[in-house]
């Protein structure tokens, strides 16, 4: 086959399966044996799943290592802008060129057989990682967990699950017991796991695993703990306190992405230099990101604009909560979700805090909810929403009535990608 881009290949491998998700593993044992197991010579491996964090502590713990002059593979999804964003080596986003190149060898390797567009890309991340030099892995789960592509290391230097809440309920039960054991599944045999601060029901599944498997536990509330204190974040282990700047992502529930963070730095025997850099040099977009350039802020320049692509209902909890602690302002949303997301648990932790809602379709994705559907939701909630063609025509909209208003654009990671295409 040739193809002179990844975007060229990228679509081929679009068209190798029919449906988008398809949770097994048979056809990444296949393509991985074919291409001579690069899973088995990967640099010690750090595998992160949950429902709500994952992004923001892999990023955390990238920083802190970072700060010890340490080179790091990462593997995230979904992209925002770039599909190069999934995959950094050695610190550095893939190149376009040894994308293309990694990309073409799974293909062929794959010879036609059926395998999701996942599946493939995150095995092409595995073959570039394990052709690089570095001194850790980062792997962050797509979905759930036990059949997630990215869980075929047999032995991960250390698995982290962050909060488990419901979320994809068709693929991974209808439960948040049956969620968390799939969450789980990453748990390997006497590895080492960190566990954040979970539900009842959450929480008895994934430690009555632990316990099954042996696993060294680090369990947020029994074996550490970290929380704000008068603006700063206290955390607090068996080996000792450590008081240290709040985390440069903001939300409340940054503190506990950032212990997180630092429990694995802890446990991997990094220190405080690590452990600071962990919560004041990360780096994570479309997080409570605030816009400071770009062609809305043009057309809107005293609105304050701001960009979240937070899904879920427990995603929305924390968005309100990080609402309240802004300084007082009018504040809209401009929203768009995905048609397999719960939009009436999206909608009704923010319903408060909100002046009112213009619901948008996400541009170019089949699977978006239509923005008639994200306003009825939010009608139901008790916000004053409204339809608009696009975010543009929603910020002239906005701006109408209230020139200095907040702007919040929120509901999906892929609407956040749409935005920050736009300011690149």
């Amino acid at each position: 086959m040739s193809a002179t881009t990844s975007d060229a290949i990228l679509e081929r491998m679009m068209a190798l399966h029919p449906k988008i998700i398809d949770l097994t593993l048979d056809r990444v044992w296949a393509l991985l044996d074919a291409l001579g197991n690069p899973q088995n010579d990967l640099p010690p491996v750090i595998h992160i799943a949950g429902t709500n964090g994952k992004g923001s502590t892999q990023a955390m713990i990238r920083a802190g290592l970072e700060a010890e002059g340490k080179t790091v593979h990462a593997y995230t999804s979904p992209h925002l802008a770039r599909f190069h964003e999934r995959i950094r080596l050695a610190g550095e986003l893939i190149s376009e060129p040894y994308l293309t190149e990694v990309l073409d060898e799974c293909y062929t390797a794959n010879n036609g057989e059926p395998i999701t567009y996942f599946e493939i890309t995150t095995v092409a991340a595995i073959l570039a990682f394990a052709r690089t030099k570095a001194d850790y892995t980062l792997l962050e789960v797509g979905l759930g967990g036990r059949l997630d592509a990215t869980n075929v290391v047999d032995k991960p230097a250390l698995t982290i699950i962050t909060p488990v809440s419901f979320d994809h309920p068709q693929f991974l039960g209808n439960t948040v017991a049956e969620i968390a054991g799939e969450k789980a599944g990453i748990l390997k045999r006497q590895v080492p796991a960190i566990v954040t601060r979970q539900t009842d029901d959450a929480s008895e599944v994934i430690e009555s695993r632990i316990e099954k498997l042996g696993c060294p536990a680090l369990i947020q509330g029994q074996h550490w703990d970290a929380f704000e204190e008068r603006g700063r974040l206290i955390y607090q282990d068996e080996r000792g306190l450590l008081d240290l700047p709040p985390p440069a992502l903001m939300g409340a529930h940054q503190f506990q992405n950032a212990g997180t963070a630092i429990t694995a730095l802890r446990h991997l025997g990094f220190g405080e230099t690590a452990c600071e850099a962990a919560a004041i040099k990360v780096s994570w977009p479309a997080r409570m990101q605030k816009l400071t350039s770009g062609p809305l802020l043009d057309l809107a320049p005293r609105a304050e604009f701001w960009l979240d692509g937070g899904h879920n209902a427990a995603c929305a909890q924390t968005l309100a909560e990080t609402l309240q602690r802004l300084p007082s302002r009018p504040t809209h949303l401009i929203c768009g979700l995905m048609n397999t997301k719960d939009v009436a648990g999206y909608m009704a932790p923010i319903a408060d805090h909100v002046e009112g809602l213009h619901a948008v379709s996400i541009p170019g994705e089949v699977n978006t909810l239509p923005a008639e559907d994200t306003a009825r939701a939010a009608t139901t909630a008790g916000i004053n929403a409204t339809i608009a063609k696009d975010t543009r025509a929603a910020t002239a909209a906005i701006i109408d009535n209230d020139p200095n208003a907040r702007i919040l654009i929120c509901g999906s990671l892929y609407l956040a990608g749409d935005i920050l295409k736009s300011h690149a």
